[in-house]
């Protein structure tokens, strides 16, 4: 009786474990400073993670799917420079995020056709992108920041309704619409079959490249609803922006739990990697602890995280 208890409490902390290291680094960082439980700290961790959740949802769906994007920063900062543009030309925020989402999806498209027509991975193709996206943005503005954001385009990043900033509005929105999709689609249960095991999704008759696009669309759709916020927030499209937003995402992915080797991931889980990073991110700030440490911290978190992700893959094959 006590082994089979045993068991099952380890199960449970198995399980909830992303929420019990949210939950104990909370309490921690409480004690490590008093500010950390305001609540315009908390509001300001949430605020600055919107675009990193918005990012490493997409991040999440695509390494789900066995695929990859390194280009996320550098088609945020194009989305932006051109949403901008168009603002300016046509002072409407509906159509600022319109013009953002269909330059951050046409990017997504371009690396999701060299990886699904000419078999080109991931890596090299979304490298090529981040390459082509930010000489676009740097060509374009000359390399200069660009302002002039109006009232309405300013109240999505910095307004806030009921004390809660808006841009937290929109990211709950797109979490639940990112969860329904992975849970109640046959899209989202074809993007796990496809990271998982490419050769039987194919063989079930699920179309592998039609999936791997549709996957790349929805990263530009939610990278491109990144760019808008972001750059309500910052006040100005920054052609130079957004570098190393791509593997901030990734961190947050892998540590809610994404296997970088496909077919396992969880949108709640991605949160709750973003939170736990942000979280932590936080605290070295108001500890007052050096930028470039932690850039080290940073890395030996994704480093880590990998290295878990593998060990435990090879632990259960050879069960």
């Amino acid at each position: 009786m006590e082994k089979k208890n045993s068991f099952n409490l380890s199960k449970i902390i198995s399980k909830y474990s992303l929420v019990i290291i949210l939950v104990v680094m909370i309490v921690v960082c409480s004690f490590a400073n008093e500010n950390f439980l305001q609540f315009k700290n908390l509001m300001n961790v949430a605020k600055q993670q919107s675009v990193n959740i918005l990012l490493a949802l997409g991040a999440m769906l695509l390494i789900s799917a066995g695929g990859l994007d390194l280009a996320a920063g550098s088609n945020l900062a194009l989305a932006s420079v051109v949403a901008l543009y168009a603002y300016k030309a046509v002072p409407s925020v509906f159509l600022t995020f319109l013009v953002a989402i269909a330059v951050a999806v046409v990017c997504n498209l371009i690396s999701g056709f060299m990886v699904t027509k000419f078999r080109t991975p991931p890596f090299i193709a979304t490298l090529a992108m981040q390459l082509m996206a930010r000489g676009v943005a740097l060509y374009i503005t000359q390399g200069q920041n660009q302002s002039g954001l109006g009232e309405n385009l300013q109240v999505i990043g910095q307004g806030s309704t009921l004390g809660i900033p808006n841009s937290i509005y929109i990211m709950v929105v797109i979490v639940l619409a990112v969860i329904y999709l992975t849970k109640e689609t046959k899209l989202g249960r074809s993007v796990f079959a496809v990271g998982g095991n490419e050769e039987a999704a194919n063989a079930s008759g699920i179309n592998v490249n039609a999936v791997k696009m549709k996957v790349y669309a929805i990263n530009g759709l939610l990278t491109g609803i990144a760019a808008t916020i972001w750059l309500s927030r910052v006040n100005s499209a920054m052609p130079n922006g957004g570098v190393s937003y791509e593997f901030d995402a990734m961190i947050a992915t892998i540590v809610g739990g994404t296997s970088f080797s496909g077919g396992v991931g969880s949108a709640v889980g991605t949160v709750i990697g973003a939170f736990i990073v942000g979280f932590l991110n936080n605290i070295m700030n108001l500890m007052g602890i050096d930028s470039y440490l932690q850039q080290v911290v940073r890395g030996v978190i994704i480093g880590g995280a990998v290295i878990w992700d593998i060990y435990f893959k090879n632990r259960k094959s050879s069960r």
